[in-house]
């Protein structure tokens, strides 16, 4: 694998990494699909001169788009990967489910997963030679982690970060967070059709770096901040009761399914991470590991110790980490 060193680092001049981001950017291909109930499924590919290079295919976390993920993309792209990157439903650029557009919503969880399916077969296949790696995060780890469920053949070998396998309920139990979120649906379901926030939940509005709890670089959240502000049109707010409920469903099922998850994974902890729930990571990994050996080495996550939830956005240390981690993974699954 190449040196850490190639990766782009946060104190790079700022307006030299923009040019060449900028200039970077220009050899993308940006398109969209229709998915599940004619929803526009917008999509990013960027291929390598040379025939014959992996593939890596990206699948981004809530409130994320593709234009995020830039940084992350010219990394990968340098390393003689093909890259391909959606857009969830909902989110990003692609087709909003609501009235209003800030609020979290799909209507099944599983209309993630076979919009990934349509992508992969239809739009990132006919472009490549050999099969995908996934590398996916958070939201996008649990609808990857579904996605090989139930096309165990599709995917040479996936790396989650960060995956959303079950939620922080902070000091409430688990139990009786689900109760809430059951009651909270079902008040809604009976009182009026359109979804209510969940409680706590609003629309967008940027958090402060000092109170955030995504990751430890100022500049990277800074231009994260930017980018949402100067394209109002990916922002999104907080998630929907029926988000939430479809959510655990998902995630239920992530468990129960293990059996039909053939596909080698490598699961990346962050130490730091408050959004999603690290028992249940490690519960994933040692039940996962006993039943494909294959997956989860030593039956653990690989953890990166004081990083936040977002490995891929960190300092220099953790997301270089995370990508060399990534990337040896899948060399050891060509």
């Amino acid at each position: 694998m190449s040196n850490c060193s190639l990766f782009n680092s946060e104190v790079s001049s700022e307006n030299i990494l923009h040019d060449k981001l900028n200039n970077f950017w220009q050899k993308g291909l940006f398109n969209s699909f229709l998915g599940i109930d004619e929803v526009s499924i917008h999509y990013a590919q960027f291929m390598q001169d040379e025939a014959g290079l992996p593939t890596i295919v990206i699948v981004p976390g809530r409130c994320e788009s593709y234009l995020k993920y830039q940084e992350l993309i010219f990394d990968l792209y340098r390393q003689s990967y093909n890259i391909f990157i959606i857009d969830h439903r909902g989110q990003g650029v692609s087709g909003r489910l609501l009235p209003n557009l800030h609020k979290g919503y799909v209507n099944k969880f599983q209309d993630y997963v076979d919009d990934l399916q349509y992508f992969i077969e239809k739009i990132v296949t006919p472009h490549i030679s050999n099969q995908p790696y996934l590398l996916a995060h958070s939201m996008g780890g649990a609808i990857a982690t579904r996605f090989m469920q139930d096309y165990p053949d599709a995917i040479k070998a996936a790396v989650i970060s960060s995956p959303m396998l079950g939620f922080n309920a902070g000091f409430l139990p688990q139990n009786i967070a689900k109760v809430l979120v059951a009651t909270k649906l079902f008040l809604n379901n009976i009182t009026r059709n359109n979804p209510w926030y969940f409680l706590g939940q609003k629309n967008y509005s940027a958090t402060r770096f000092a109170d955030n709890k995504l990751t430890h670089s100022p500049s990277r959240y800074q231009d994260f901040v930017e980018l949402y502000k100067n394209n109002k049109t990916i922002q999104l707010g907080g998630v929907t009761s029926h988000w939430l409920a479809q959510s655990i469903i998902a995630q239920k099922e992530i468990f129960a399914k293990l059996p039909q998850l053939k596909t080698p994974i490598l699961l990346l902890q962050a130490g730091g991470d408050i959004v999603v729930c690290q028992q249940a990571q490690n519960d994933f990994c040692q039940q996962l590991h006993v039943i494909h050996p294959q997956s989860c080495p030593n039956g653990l996550p690989n953890r990166i110790d004081d990083a936040f939830h977002e490995l891929f956005f960190e300092i220099d240390d953790y997301r270089d980490d995370a990508i060399a981690q990534s990337l040896t993974w899948f060399q050891q699954h060509n």
